[in-house]
């Protein structure tokens, strides 16, 4: 017996309610602070790899531990709020791209369960419509386009250009 209804699951509209809610409250939280990169400006900023995210943080904490030793010519002010905002950020994404990881999973669970639904409910129409029931020859007419055949040429021995 084929596996039927993998995730019984499903969001009350409370949930829904509240999820979107959530959802427009973290973009008006966090949409004021965001910029808009062009193509060129991601290439010529890039991102840091982690070799070099090592050397920044090696810095924060030779500046945490012996700021005397720290350079005057960097606002170390903002060098920290750089710091703290690019943590905050980087949490927030790992935390963002497991819930979508999530969603994913149960979107395809649902999107399965939509689709073997729709087949048994074709297969029962095509079944009616043979018993020439009323009403469901056009219906299966409709969902056969779904279902298009493919010819059954025999293949000739002459190559094809």
């Amino acid at each position: 017996m084929p596996l039927e209804n993998l995730n019984g699951l499903h969001y009350t509209d409370a949930e829904k309610t509240n999820v979107i809610a959530s959802m427009m409250s973290m973009e008006n939280s966090l949409t004021a602070n965001f910029k808009n990169l062009t193509p060129e400006e991601r290439t010529k900023y890039g991102s840091v790899n982690e070799q070099n995210k090592l050397f920044i943080n090696k810095v924060k904490d030779f500046r945490n531990s012996q700021p005397t030793m720290s350079s005057p010519d960097v606002d170390w002010t903002e060098f920290q709020n750089d710091c703290d905002s690019r943590e905050f950020l980087q949490n927030t994404i790992m935390r963002l791209e497991a819930l979508l990881n999530n969603l994913k999973n149960n979107k395809i669970l649902h999107d399965y369960d939509c689709y073997h639904a729709a087949l048994t409910d074709y297969d029962y129409s095509k079944y009616k419509a043979g018993s020439k029931a009323t009403g469901f020859e056009v219906k299966v007419k409709e969902l056969a386009q779904f279902f298009p055949r493919t010819s059954s040429a025999k293949p000739t021995d002459e190559p094809t250009s």
